[in-house]
């Protein structure tokens, strides 16, 4: 038996029970106590497997977020009484989602209102890594600056350069209008191309094979989706095939790129820099990418801004409240039955 949450109990006859698994924006916690029979987690602890397992049978819906596994097993085993699951964030990957419509669970996200911040966060760290900030940042602090010089703290121009974009949705879409403006040159992989009018917007060139892209690329940024099939899209033999000097960004998830290729090739300047806001182990962040001095690293805050988690706890409640009002939510992921 797990330990016991350190969570608050709000009791409301005939409404629905809702268990919060992380803190989300104050407003949102209020709005959702008023309508709703919450239980949220005062303390922000990250939940248990156990933990988990215990609320899914004392709920009917479940408000996990991103870093939460739902595996198929937990959705088996939940109770009768678990019927939604109403995910903060847009990512699925981590709900096994054949297993919630097994059990006629219904699914919701929270798309779209993430994708400006993040596309932000990822010029961010493409101009952060181009320019040594960093390393800028570092000498400072420390006392090290010894005057402006011709020489000193050279860095990359991003006008003229190649930026190679994977997954091209709204998010990648999202970078593309802003890399434009920053005089990049944009070619990018999909699983389909984009329309004639899109490509021609950004300039973008559509390239069906990951390894030509890589070939071109002086930036390569990812947008695509976890899966099976993502998992360490860039792995040794493709970062192998990246252009002497080259820069990766990603704010997409860690286990696109298999790390300890990418450490190898920044170690062996291969890659000249790496701009990270995911990690394979999150929290833990690999000390050798910490103490790379062309590497940036960031905690997980692609979605970070006081608008963004606003909006999609809005996205919550709305799709909460059309679900115990016996409509279809407006986010519904899979087909499920109220």
């Amino acid at each position: 038996m797990s330990e016991p949450l350190a969570a608050t109990s709000r009791r409301v006859e005939g409404k629905a029970r809702v268990i919060v698994t992380r803190r989300l924006m104050p407003d949102i916690e209020q709005r959702m106590s008023q309508l709703f029979d919450v239980r949220l987690n005062d303390d922000d602890h990250p939940f248990t497997r156990g933990e988990l397992v215990d609320v899914m049978n004392d709920c009917d819906v479940l408000v996990p977020t991103v870093t939460d596994t739902i595996d198929a097993a937990m959705i088996e085993g939940a109770g009768e009484r678990l019927r939604m699951i109403a995910s903060f964030g847009a990512g699925t990957d981590h709900i096994a989602l054949a297993a919630a419509r097994a059990r006629r669970v219904v699914v919701t996200n929270t798309p779209g209102v993430f994708t400006d911040d993040t596309a932000d966060l990822t010029m961010a760290l493409m101009i952060g890594v181009m320019r040594r900030m960093r390393e800028g940042t570092r000498i400072v602090r420390h006392g090290e600056w010894r005057g402006w010089g011709p020489t000193g703290m050279l860095g990359r121009s991003l006008g003229g350069k190649t930026l190679g974009i994977i997954g091209m949705g709204r998010i990648g879409q999202a970078v593309a209008h802003r890399a434009r403006a920053f005089g990049l040159q944009i070619v990018y992989h999909n699983r389909r191309p984009l329309p004639e009018s899109v490509e021609r917007m950004f300039g973008a060139e559509y390239f069906a094979d990951v390894d030509g892209l890589l070939a071109q690329s002086d930036i390569v940024t990812l947008h695509c989706p976890k899966s099976a099939a993502t998992h360490h899209l860039l792995d040794e033999r493709r970062i192998a095939l990246m252009k002497e000097g080259s820069v990766i960004v990603n704010t997409g998830r860690g286990d696109l790129i298999d790390q300890e290729a990418m450490i190898a090739a920044l170690e062996s300047g291969h890659l000249w820099a790496a701009g990270l806001d995911v990690y394979p182990d999150e929290p833990v962040v690999d000390p050798r990418l910490i103490a790379h001095p062309y590497v940036i690293t960031q905690p997980h805050i692609g979605s970070a801004t006081e608008e963004g988690r606003t909006a999609a706890g809005m996205k919550i409640l709305a799709n909460i409240q059309s679900w115990a009002d016996g409509h279809s939510p407006p986010d519904r992921v899979i087909e499920g039955y109220a």
